[in-house]
């Protein structure tokens, strides 16, 4: 095999209202801008070493409702640290957030606690924590 792969580089998630989602990504996840494409209606966030880019996109709850909810994913997974759940609930909520419930996943590093939540424009994100193991 030429290449392996790492970790998770990069997503790009279509977000109806760009200030909107900035305000839930920075201020609620703790993710940095790193960089703007206005050309495109992009902007770059570091999410620790991946990114999350965020696509302003034009499109309606009718249009969105005709693609099956106008979600371009099921979920995408960032792993955090430290998983401390009452802190995480805690803070989540102070935001608005509905929070899931803790259970252990699979994930890339293996088997550990995660919980569910959805940004504004009702993508899933992951937060998953270490592998216990």
């Amino acid at each position: 095999m030429a290449f392996a792969i790492k970790n998770l580089d990069h997503v790009v998630v279509c977000v109806a209202d760009l200030e909107r989602a900035l305000t839930f990504y920075t201020q609620v996840l703790g993710c940095r801008e790193e960089r703007r494409v206005e050309s495109i209606g992009l902007v770059q966030l570091r999410a620790g070493a991946s990114m999350i880019d965020l696509m302003q996109t034009a499109m309606g709850p009718e249009e969105a409702e005709a693609i099956g909810g106008g979600h371009n994913m099921d979920h995408f997974a960032v792993r955090i640290e430290p998983f401390d759940p009452p802190a995480i609930r805690s803070h989540l909520e102070s935001h608005g957030v509905d929070v899931g419930e803790v259970v252990e996943r699979i994930g890339a590093e293996g088997k550990g606690p995660s919980l569910y939540i959805q940004d504004p424009d009702g993508n899933t994100v992951e937060l998953k924590g270490p592998a216990v193991g």
